[in-house]
């Protein structure tokens, strides 16, 4: 019997650890999309960070769980910002949607084009934009995959 795993490129763990989210962002981007959980002010230093360091900063509010409609808008705000790099900090429902957005950044089309069940499960043609998560709750796992979980009101199916 075989199997493979694929998780995450790079796994930085341990207290203290999300002191290292700005110089990280800045080595890799200069343009940052930044997704956040319904309380923004949690972030509000790192944000300061961010743009002490020169970076340009367009963040945006996941409230509860993330729907196509959604994903579809903050993917239209980070291609008018021209992001280069995702972060997404919170639970899974915000990590889920940055895996998306950053996809979305990189392969142009519409979100129902790779979404499987209720989509047309196309592969995506391009790698995705990077993307940084910050878990804040244990337990969801979305942080070492690379599928995101996303709802379909008009399907009701997630």
């Amino acid at each position: 019997m075989t199997f493979e795993f694929a998780t995450a490129n790079r796994i930085i763990f341990g207290r203290g650890k999300v002191s290292l989210l700005t110089a990280l962002a800045a080595e890799r981007a200069k343009r940052l999309f930044v997704l956040t959980g319904g309380d923004k002010s949690r972030i509000a230093p790192f944000i300061t960070d961010l743009q002490n360091q020169g970076l340009d900063i367009r963040d945006f509010q996941i409230s509860g769980e993330p729907d196509t409609d959604l994903v579809i808008k903050a993917s239209a705000l980070a291609r008018q910002h021209k992001a280069d790099l995702v972060i997404a900090i919170g639970g899974g429902s915000v990590i889920d949607s940055g895996k998306a957005i950053a996809a979305l950044l990189t392969n142009h089309g519409d979100l129902l084009d790779y979404l499987e069940v209720v989509g047309s499960g196309k592969a995506l043609q391009n790698p995705s934009a990077p993307c940084i998560a910050v878990p804040t709750t244990a337990g969801t796992g979305s942080e070492v995959t690379r599928n995101a979980v996303l709802r379909s009101k008009k399907d009701a199916v997630k």
